[in-house]
């Protein structure tokens, strides 16, 4: 008796698991209807669905004036800054989730506010050159609801060693 009444529950749950939306169209009507409430989840798009192709067309697009900057030659425990500036060349608004460098000696800083279609922003790379020596070549990985999810930036130089 008991486990015929575990076997209804979970076959009850597994039927109600199976059901499909009736307001969904493409597989995206969680954010049909967040737009219509003028939502953030709004703006967020999985372009990946299990149903349909890849959706590579209404996305956000980071376009940048440049991805590489070469800073020449420093003496080692110089501080170098530089300004990726990029433009959202996609139909919705850009959101930047992080930015990441493969050490602590590259800080980049990302704005936090989401980038209208057409407009633009900065992405500030600070390299610290203490303790390195000799070729440097950085990447900084740009996170975003881009597709793909990654862009990479780079930060590239040589560093003299201290006398």
């Amino acid at each position: 008796m008991r486990l015929s009444v575990i076997f209804l529950f979970c076959t009850l749950l597994c039927i109600n698991g199976c059901q499909t939306d009736n307001n969904s169209k493409n597989g995206i009507s969680s954010i049909t209807l967040a737009q219509d409430k003028g939502s953030t989840a709004a703006i967020i798009r999985n372009p990946i669905t299990a149903t349909g192709p890849i959706d590579t067309t209404n996305l956000p697009k980071m376009t940048f004036a440049e991805t590489s900057f070469d800073f020449g030659t420093i003496k080692e425990g110089e501080v170098v800054e530089h300004d990726y500036h990029f433009t959202n060349t996609g139909d919705i608004p850009l959101i930047i989730s992080s930015t990441r460098s493969t050490c602590g000696c590259t800080v980049p800083e990302h704005p936090e506010e989401p980038i209208a279609p057409g407009d633009g922003g900065i992405i500030k790379v600070r390299f610290n050159s203490k303790g390195k020596s000799k070729q440097i070549n950085k990447p900084i990985t740009v996170i975003a609801n881009t597709f793909p999810k990654n862009n990479t930036l780079r930060i590239t130089g040589y560093v003299s060693p201290a006398e």
